[in-house]
This record gives C-alpha cells, sequence and structure tokens, in this order.
C-alpha cells in the first residue's frame, strides 16, 4: 500500500484544498446587510476595499435599486459608490457618500467634475430613497434607487472610501493600489445568443433574498468546487 504521505498525495491534497477555498469564490452567499430588511436580485464582492454591491435592475422602469457595502478606514470616515456616465475613473463620476453626521447616518450626492473640485450638488439622473447604515461590524451601507439611461446594458461604477468628512467636505482618500483600482463595469443584463443574433437578458441571479444573495458565479464557483471534490476524492482512493 502507498504511504499516505506520499509527495504526490500531499500535492494532490494541497492542490484540491486551494481550490475548493472560499478565497477563490464569488459567492455572496454568507454576505448580510445590516437592516436584513432590503430584497435584491443580484450580489457582486467588489475586486478591492472589501466591498459588495446588491442591486436589482427593472428594465421597464429603467430603475437600478442598490445597496453599496464597505467599511471606512475609522468609524468617523465615508464611503462613496459612483455612476460615471461618461468615462471609467473618478472624475466625471456622479457619486452617493455616507457618513456620521453628529451621530447619525447620512448620505449625500456630488457631482465630481473633477479631481479637485468635489463639492456636493445634484447628480446628472434622478436618485431617490437615499438611505445609509452603520453596522456593528465596522462597514457602512449605502441604499438608494436612481434612474439609468433607457435600455442600458452596463455601467460604468467607481466606489471609494475615506478617513473622514471636514466642514461637509469629504477627506482625500488614500492613494494605495486597492484605492486606484477601485473602479469596475457592471453589467445590469447579459446577451443570450438564439442563433446568429443576439438578444439582452436579465443579469443572472438567484431568486431574491433578504440580504443575502447569490451571483450567477457564485453558484458556477460552488458547482466547479463539488467536480473537483468528487474528483480528489476518486483520486485519493486509486492512490492509497
Amino acid at each position: 500500500m502507498a504511504s499516505l504521505f506520499s509527495p504526490s498525495l500531499i500535492l494532490l491534497f494541497s492542490f484540491w484544498v486551494a481550490l475548493i477555498s472560499p478565497t477563490h469564490s464569488s459567492d455572496c452567499s454568507s454576505l448580510k446587510l445590516p437592516a436584513g430588511k432590503k430584497q435584491y436580485s443580484n450580489c457582486t464582492v467588489l475586486p478591492t476595499l472589501n466591498s459588495t454591491l446588491h442591486f436589482t435592475y427593472n428594465a421597464a422602469n429603467s430603475s437600478l435599486y442598490v445597496a453599496f457595502s464597505a467599511a471606512p478606514p475609522n468609524a468617523n470616515g465615508w464611503i462613496a459608490w459612483a455612476i460615471n456616465p461618461t468615462a471609467t475613473g473618478m472624475a466625471g463620476s456622479q457619486a452617493l457618500l455616507a457618513f456620521k453626521n453628529k451621530g447619525s447616518m447620512v448620505v449625500k450626492t456630488y457631482n465630481i467634475s473633477s479631481y479637485s473640485s468635489i463639492v456636493e450638488g445634484k447628480l446628472s439622473f434622478e436618485v431617490w430613497d437615499l438611505v445609509a447604515e452603520a453596522g456593528d461590524d465596522g462597514k457602512m451601507v449605502i441604499y438608494g434607487s436612481l434612474k439609468v439611461p433607457a435600455s442600458a446594458e452596463k455601467l460604468n461604477q467607481v466606489w471609494q472610501v475615506g478617513p473622514g468628512v471636514t466642514n461637509g467636505h469629504p477627506m482625500k482618500h488614500e492613494f494605495a493600489k486597492a484605492n486606484l483600482a477601485s473602479l469596475g463595469e457592471l453589467k445590469l443584463v447579459e446577451k443570450v445568443n438564439s442563433g446568429a443574433s443576439s438578444s439582452p437578458a436579465a443579469a443572472p441571479a438567484p431568486a431574491a433574498q433578504a440580504g443575502n444573495n447569490d451571483s450567477g458565479d457564485g453558484w458556477r464557483v460552488r458547482e466547479i468546487n463539488a467536480g473537483l471534490w468528487i474528483l480528489g476524492l476518486v483520486s485519493l482512493l486509486f492512490l492509497i
């Protein structure tokens, strides 16, 4: 019988553990919003700043409902989520920014026309139902609804966290790698191929759950992990 601690067995086991590790998954099933009262069809783990975005897109009325969650650098810090209608970076973005004001959470809107001009003001699109909350885990959540362009299939999103607010003005955020990389594309719908033509369809997601949702990628990751687990188990039986 082969040794239970043979190099090939140890290598296989290490590879198997690495593949099924939750850190390699975009699964949102363990993420819960502090309030637990909102429902969203999609959830995505954003790649930087320990942040997530829950959202539901209603193509019928071009409305997007979001809950952005992130941890500011300290209890007096701020978090922000934005859409940039004209570019992919911070300049030109239309931001929702939340922070504590005299002990209560507030949400302000900022039309960031340039990197040197961050002034509170109206956005270029309609927003409503803006609310912010602070969780016991140190994270803040911005809830909001906004109007997006008709027939929109994707948006340029930007998110950020900062150390504090002075006289109503957000203090500058850090310029670390994670801060500079906090931008990306938000897919509202995906193309579905049908023969030679394609048509838009709602972004894949499981049924909505209160503050506890999976992205389509999360389900696929779990299916792959299950297959790898079975493959690893069979390989172990042959090696022993």
